[in-house]
């Protein structure tokens, strides 16, 4: 099967400012879907729609319903998919996938999530998500809300930001960092990526080499901004139960807190079905080297139970 994806995707070609992340083993997991009629499949994080592209040529007769909140992934898609969108092959829906429920979108046999930020929002310096370059302190993936992360920078209470930065970064001691910013805020408010991350470098100092000190706490920012974790808890649940018998659902996440979240839910969704993988997936020492996006990326699989009295009643 490996060779035959590989020979599948070889002819395709992707945005030139993002690289889906573990290709391969997506479409390894929705392999068995590949010559079944009535095809639907569910994109929660379209981006780019390079999974999409993937799993389109692996599958053209499948009809997609496809989520994403971020305006340029909008246009992108009107775009680049025309003539799916054209042919009603492809379903775009500009919202973030916690509207999936109220959405009535009915019954899938192919459903995804990426929850990592996509290449063009990290390397646009004007979103605000990245310290390596100077951009205004954003992070919003839907550039419609009003909470952004200059606002909780500049206003959250001391013993807020505290808790902030343990519980979405990980971050053990954040304290000195933290009463930094407090201190600095009073005489001039943070309003570029930079100037945080600069703050960050000189308190923490690089304790880890290749691993720039301000990145848990860029990451818990993040986290808050878009409440991706509260999002996650809530959807995934109902993604899980809009599943056909037979159906698989994967997620791939880039932070410990998700793939937390989705190991447990999947662990305790029993009455509907069962983790695939036991072990998580991760990316290939090969394409670790070429896309070091893809490092931190962890793939889990859920398959919904078919049982006897429901074979007949869908299609196979």
């Amino acid at each position: 099967m490996s060779q035959e994806i590989q020979d599948l995707l070889a002819p395709i070609s992707f945005s030139q400012d993002h690289q889906p992340v573990l290709l391969n083993e997506v479409v390894g997991a929705f392999w068995g879907f590949r010559e079944k009629q009535n095809l639907r499949y569910f994109d929660g994080t379209f981006g780019r729609g390079g999974h999409y592209k993937a799993l389109k040529k692996m599958a053209p007769q499948m009809n997609a319903v496809v989520m994403d909140q971020d305006q340029e992934a909008l246009s992108y898609a009107e775009k680049e998919f025309m003539t799916e969108v054209q042919n009603k092959e492809l379903i775009f829906i500009p919202k973030n996938f916690s509207h999936f429920t109220d959405s009535n979108l009915n019954l899938f046999d192919m459903m995804f999530l990426d929850l990592g930020v996509s290449s063009p929002q990290l390397d646009k310096s004007d979103r605000g998500f990245s310290f390596y370059h100077q951009g205004p302190l954003d992070m919003r993936m839907n550039q419609q809300q009003t909470m952004t992360a200059e606002y909780i920078i500049n206003t959250w209470s001391e013993k807020d930001l505290v808790s902030l930065f343990q519980d979405y970064g990980e971050i053990y001691s954040p304290f000195r960092v933290v009463r930094a910013i407090v201190h600095d805020r009073k005489t001039k408010a943070f309003t570029m990526t930079q100037e945080l991350a600069g703050l960050i470098e000189r308190v923490e100092g690089w304790r880890k080499k290749g691993f720039h000190p301000a990145t848990q706490f860029f990451m818990a920012l993040r986290l808050v901004v878009n409440q991706e974790l509260e999002v996650l808890r809530d959807t995934l649940p109902a993604m899980i139960q809009s599943l056909i018998p037979g159906g698989r659902l994967v997620v791939i996440t880039f932070h410990s807190l998700e793939d937390r979240i989705v190991k447990n839910i999947f662990r305790d969704s029993k009455e509907w079905g069962y983790p695939v993988n036991k072990k998580v997936i991760i990316a290939s020492d090969e394409e670790q080297k070429t896309n070091p996006r893809s490092r931190s990326a962890k793939l889990r699989i859920f398959e919904r139970i078919v049982q006897d009295e429901q074979r007949e009643s869908f299609p196979t």
